[in-house]
């Protein structure tokens, strides 16, 4: 077993940060012994003649006017002797100290506190923290396994010009804080990139980067070949969604696919689609990555939540996703979990949807299929002032830690106010970044509260039967497997299984149910507005 020797030398009688040090040493399998504050060179030298370790650990937290003469002196009695018989000496200071030991060159290491706890257990665990020429994983399922036990982090980007966004790109991928870099392109892009003569200028970089050529998504991915080279993904387009999509894999490397089921058409307007041809092209989507063996995430469940449906509907819109993915061969399916939405829900019973959703989800699990869980907080969740954003930020961040995600995708604090800029980004990430360490270290369960099992278990049985309330829409057995058939998917809309009071006008919905809040849970109501249950509100419908 390796062992740590600690101290704190000079006058400096600050013991916190070597403590700590000591504590989470002690976590990776060392021996640790500290010697005590302010102590002379010549007591660590008896300390080392007596313990005998492999490292030798000095923190110094005083002003850098005094640090010289005691690191000469470490240099002289330590340094030349511990060489001779392979101790490492290593320091915790301030930044400004830092500067100076570095200068030096005597220590192997020197922390200033601005150090992840993943870094100084890989420092510890002899993972050596990467070189900046270092190139981390670039595929998906290898940068989740390389950066386990802490989930990747990512986060959306595109500003109004592409000349910004690329000056931008550049800046994030050097900061070395994100895994995940997401191309948000402007509506323009996303429904006419193939047929520019219908696309509105006054249009262009409205919710993202404008990108009007193949050439444009490549500068996106080279921009992004420096710091630690985040992964790139992009949102499927809303027309020839195929050619799109080879469009990102052949240049932006794209991590993985993301599409609705259920969207992107009539039914929200974001194409001319019919609802029942979207599905179908949707699916061909998910089937073509899945061909390719490349992760397939499907932005279903939130759609149906930002439309204010029922909790039960956004579960079982969920377990959809999933299963659709499954069945057009897709193995890696990336699981989005949107918390705070609406926002109105309350933090246990938002819990005790996403519970519903991971359980339904993992049930269809097996060897050749399995899933990825990544969390986020809900846009409209977040307040215009940058404080409170600052707060909803870190409190959804600490609840999604909860689920134990592999990817967790950062809305940044600025969100409500603008698209975030660089700064905003970074910013955002470090803030996450403590919260997720401090949960990795220890958190409570909040899972085991009776509240959320409950609501949990009546969740799933509830999207249970709305699943074979769609079911019995295929009157006749014609269909296969008609959870996967578009014809019976787009008539669950219609009828009504599948609802949300914000379709209400919708040719394609039916669009007359009505919710409400009810101690934190979004509920079926009448229109005497008295609650209902799911099997009452599915009755209603005559079907």
């Amino acid at each position: 077993m390796k062992k740590i020797l600690g101290a704190c030398i000079g006058s400096c009688v600050h013991v916190a940060g070597i403590l700590n040090f000591l504590n989470i040493a002690k976590r990776s399998g060392y021996s640790t012994r500290f010697s005590g504050s302010a102590l002379d060179i010549d007591i660590i030298l008896k300390e080392i003649d007596d313990y005998k370790p492999d490292i030798v650990a000095v923190s110094y937290r005083l002003s850098p006017e005094s640090v010289m003469p005691v690191f000469k002196e470490l240099e002289e009695k330590i340094v030349k002797r511990g060489n001779g018989n392979g101790i490492e000496l290593i320091l915790g200071t301030t930044k400004p100290v830092a500067d100076i030991a570095i200068k030096m060159g005597i220590f192997s290491r020197v922390f200033t506190g601005e150090e992840t706890l993943e870094e100084v257990e890989r420092y510890l665990t002899g993972e050596k923290i990467k070189e900046s020429s270092s190139i981390p994983p670039q595929t998906l399922l290898k940068r989740v396994e390389d950066k386990s036990p802490y989930p990747i982090i990512r986060h959306h980007f595109g500003r109004p010009t592409l000349d910004e966004t690329l000056e931008g790109i550049r800046e994030i991928s050097e900061s070395g804080l994100l895994d995940v870099l997401s191309i948000g392109p402007d509506q323009n892009t996303q429904e006419f990139f193939f047929h520019p003569e219908k696309m509105d200028p006054r249009q262009d970089g409205a919710g993202g980067v404008p990108l009007r050529t193949s050439k444009d998504f490549k500068k996106l991915y080279d921009a992004s070949r420096t710091g630690n080279h985040p992964l790139l993904r992009c949102y499927s387009g809303t027309n020839d969604i195929i050619r799109m999509a080879e469009i990102l894999v052949d240049n932006i490397n794209n991590a993985w696919c993301a599409v609705p089921l259920f969207w992107y058409n009539e039914l929200d307007n974001r194409s001319g689609r019919g609802l029942k041809q979207a599905i179908a092209e949707n699916q061909s989507l998910m089937k073509w990555h899945g061909s390719k063996n490349i992760p397939v995430e499907v932005n279903e469940s939130h759609h149906w939540s930002l439309r204010y449906a029922p909790d039960t509907i956004a579960v079982a819109a969920a377990f959809l996703a999933a299963y659709n993915a499954k069945k057009m061969g897709v193995k890696t399916y990336v699981s989005q979990y949107m918390f705070n939405t609406p926002p109105e829900t309350s933090f246990s019973m938002d819990l005790a949807k996403m519970l519903a959703k991971t359980e339904l989800i993992e049930s269809l699990h097996d060897d050749d299929f399995t899933s990825i869980r990544e969390t986020r907080a809900g846009l409209f969740s977040y307040p215009a002032d940058f404080d409170g954003g600052k707060g909803q930020l870190a409190s959804s961040t600490l609840l999604q830690m909860q689920l134990e995600p592999q990817i967790v995708h950062i809305v940044g604090y600025c969100e409500a106010d603008h698209a975030a800029r660089p700064d905003d980004i970074i910013e955002s990430v470090k803030i996450a970044n403590r919260v997720i360490e401090n949960c990795i270290y220890g958190c409570p369960d909040m899972k085991s509260d009776n509240r959320v099992i409950k609501r949990k278990n009546e969740l799933t049985r509830d999207a249970k039967a709305i699943l074979n309330k769609i079911k019995e829409l295929d009157r006749g057995n014609i269909s296969e497997d008609p959870l996967v058939d578009p014809a019976v998917l787009a008539e669950a809309v219609a009828t009504g299984i599948l609802d949300a009071p914000h379709l209400c006008g919708v040719k394609a919905a039916k669009g007359t149910i009505m919710t409400m809040f009810k101690d934190g849970k979004n509920i079926a109501v009448n229109r005497d507005l008295k609650p209902i249950t799911e099997m009452e509100r599915l009755g209603s419908l005559g079907i």
